[in-house]
């Protein structure tokens, strides 16, 4: 389970980071916290039933993130590509708005895009947390996806990170299928905001 996003303090809290605040919440749910690791990632193994489960936030930056992916591919001995699951953030959907793919297309995502010329593949699964589109289009995309998400849309996107994560906890137990017939039909609803 590899979560995409930016290393270090500037972009902890930026859109862009919502798949490595999964990452980060499932090791917490389990037990666990990410450690630096030898494949240029924070990493923590968890037990998810009877599943051995990595979990993963690339350090090599989004836009380079298919360098890290590779080598945890290699570390973990994945050689079925739908064993490998990517959480990230989608331009293409409302904000808090969690679904997951199997394959296809990368809607232009950069971080997607490393992780498919690395692994020469797109055969990985995606579990994906809207982030809705840019106010000012296409043009303010960058801004837009590195901007920390105003008070209003917080208690959304935090119930996007907890969905997702319960999206990953049923891939893992029951398959592709079953948690894209679960997630897939959902709709995104805020939480209530705790705190400022």
């Amino acid at each position: 389970m590899v979560g995409l996003g930016n290393p270090g303090p500037r972009y902890a809290k930026t859109l862009h980071n919502v798949g490595a605040d999964v990452v980060a919440l499932l090791a917490e749910r389990y037990g666990e916290r990410l450690r630096q690791g030898k494949e240029l990632a924070m990493t923590a193994e968890v037990r998810m039933g009877d599943r051995r489960v990595a979990l993963a936030f690339p350090q090599t930056f989004m836009n380079g993130s298919g360098r890290s992916v590779a080598r945890l591919v290699r570390r973990y001995s994945v050689e079925d590509l739908s064993k490998l699951v990517i959480v990230h953030d989608e331009l293409d959907l409302p904000l808090g708005t969690v679904r997951v793919k199997s394959g296809g297309g990368l809607a232009g995502h950069k971080g997607l895009r490393s992780v498919r010329d690395w692994l020469r593949s797109d055969e990985f699964v995606r579990v994906r947390i809207g982030i809705g589109k840019p106010p000012g289009g296409k043009e303010s995309g960058v801004d837009h996806v590195l901007s920390v998400p105003s008070r209003l849309d917080r208690g959304t996107l935090a119930s996007g990170v907890g969905t997702a994560a319960e999206a990953v906890e049923l891939l893992v137990s029951k398959g592709v299928a079953v948690a894209q017939n679960e997630f897939n039909t959902r709709q995104a609803g805020p939480e209530p905001l705790n705190g400022p």
